[in-house]
């Protein structure tokens, strides 16, 4: 089992990064052989800072290791390192039918009202997404319901190059749906994810607030007047309040059901001070962890530079094997 997932460097992780994808990453290190990357590729789709982007791909890092990656156990790097990511892209994207694209919700979400604006960097990123996953055989890529679409589309383009060239050049992923990932909502509004983009700050909890601020935050957060129940279909109705159970469930490692038989019957004024409390002991060492590890710029870019080392050898193969399957001539 060899798993490949990315993130991108933009910014201070929050808790529905941690909560949804990099707990779950955690554990999936003693599960198989897993390669976590920066998408700092990605990032340059749309403007960045070139200072900005540098500094948040370090930042990352630091909060990435601070929350329990291991760069012994995985291979941690940045794309842009692991010049093989841009080369497949390069042959994937000549084989990819434009229509496939046109299909792809996420272009019409990001880039709105100015279609004719955006990159076309930001118009094929879904072929980049591809190369990211079958550059390293990957046999498992983990996703959530938003993600679906985008490994979809890299197991087509995989049939598609490996029927066009008469090759077994790509293996096809698998969807891999942690356990343990959950889905965080606003603390603001119930019905949508947690955000770094929302405009409050009190909608999210980041991973570098302090412990008085994430509690305040918890306190803040919006609910409704109705005490809890005893099971989870009568919080179909309550998106505020699930949110919350939610949170405290995947905090906690326990089933949401096990947190409603706990706390059933009781209100928001005495279930918010156990939640803040449960996320201030999980969060507190993450963060202090972090702090000390953004200090040390040449502890990260060590790691990034073994990892993109490591990254480079097992993503070689796999991109001399595609040129050569195209006729391409190679020294």
């Amino acid at each position: 089992m060899r798993t490949v997932s990315g993130i991108q460097p933009t910014g201070n992780l929050h808790l529905g990064n941690y909560l949804g994808a990099i707990k779950n990453w955690v554990k999936m290190q003693d599960e198989g052989e897993c390669l976590f990357f920066l998408a700092d590729l990605h990032a340059i789709t749309v403007h960045n800072d070139p200072a900005e982007l540098s500094a948040n791909c370090r930042e990352m890092v630091a909060a990435l290791v601070a929350a329990g990656i291991n760069p012994d156990k995985s291979i941690l790097f940045n794309q842009a390192r692991v010049p093989a990511h841009a080369e497949l892209a390069w042959m994937l994207i000549c084989n990819t039918p434009m229509g496939w694209l046109d299909r792809m919700t996420q272009f019409k979400e990001k880039s709105g009202k100015h279609k004719q604006r955006a990159s076309l960097g930001l118009y094929g990123y879904p072929v980049l997404q591809a190369a990211d996953v079958l550059v390293y055989q990957a046999t498992h890529v983990p996703v959530g319901e938003d993600q679906k679409q985008h490994l979809e589309l890299a197991r087509d383009i995989a049939s598609k190059f490996n029927s066009d060239t008469g090759t077994e050049t790509f293996v096809l992923p698998e969807p891999f749906i942690g356990k343990s990932a959950a889905r965080i909502m606003s603390l603001r509004d119930g019905n949508a994810k947690m955000s770094k983009s929302d405009p409050s700050d009190l909608s999210r909890i980041n991973m570098s607030d302090d412990d008085d601020t994430i509690a305040r935050k918890l306190k803040k957060a919006k609910t409704d007047p109705e005490p809890l129940p005893d099971n989870m279909a009568d919080l179909a109705d309550r998106p505020e309040a699930r949110n919350l159970v939610g949170i405290y469930a995947a905090l906690a490692d326990q089933p949401q059901e096990a947190v409603l038989a706990e706390y059933a019957g009781k209100g928001f004024g005495d279930f918010k001070p156990a939640l803040a409390d449960l996320a201030v002991s999980t969060l507190s060492p993450i963060r202090n962890r972090f702090e000390e590890l953004r200090e040390d710029r040449d502890a990260i870019d060590a790691i990034l530079s073994k990892g993109s080392a490591k990254a480079s050898a097992l993503a070689c193969p796999t991109v001399e094997a595609a040129y050569t399957a195209l006729g391409l001539l190679r020294d």
